[in-house]
This record gives structure tokens, sequence and C-alpha cells, in this order.
């Protein structure tokens, strides 16, 4: 049976509403992770940022799972972090 477009909108109205969800979550999730690593103690270009994470994210995507998992996750501490973000 068809559901009537009515029905259907409010099903896309109810997914929108949990993408907004989500990906507020996400949001709080990497900025709270960004703050740890001492990100928001330096100041850079909100273009130059954009572009390091891109690289991050192809870095992670590349070696997929079995590569992260197989080597030592890196320090979160401000100090660690400061170090090789100026450089971007």
């Amino acid at each position: 049976m068809k559901k009537p477009s009515s029905r259907i909108r409010e099903e896309i109205a109810k997914l929108q509403e949990q993408l907004r969800q989500a990906e507020t979550r996400e949001a709080e999730r990497i900025g709270r992770i960004a703050l740890k690593a001492g990100l928001g103690e330096i100041e850079v270009d909100e273009l130059e940022l954009q572009s390091a994470f891109e690289t991050l994210v192809a870095r992670f995507r590349e070696g997929g799972r079995a590569a992260v998992q197989g080597s030592k996750a890196p320090s979160l501490t401000p100090g660690a972090a400061q170090g090789g973000a100026e450089g971007v």
C-alpha cells in the first residue's frame, strides 16, 4: 500500500531532525577533542584548519581501522598538539 505524501513529509521532517541532532552530537564530540588537544589556544585561519582536518580524514580513511588499531594513538595533551598544528 502506498503512503500518502503527508505521511512521507512527516517522516522526512523526523529524519531531518534526527540528522540535525546527530550532527550536533558529532560537532560537540569533535569540539571537545579539539579543545583537549589544545586547538582552542592557537590562532589559525579557518581554511587552513579545514584543510588540516581533511588531511587527517584522508589519513584515517586510507589506513582503515586496522592501521589505526595497529599503531599507538597519539597523546591528546595540549602541548603535543600545538607543535604540529602551527605549521599547518
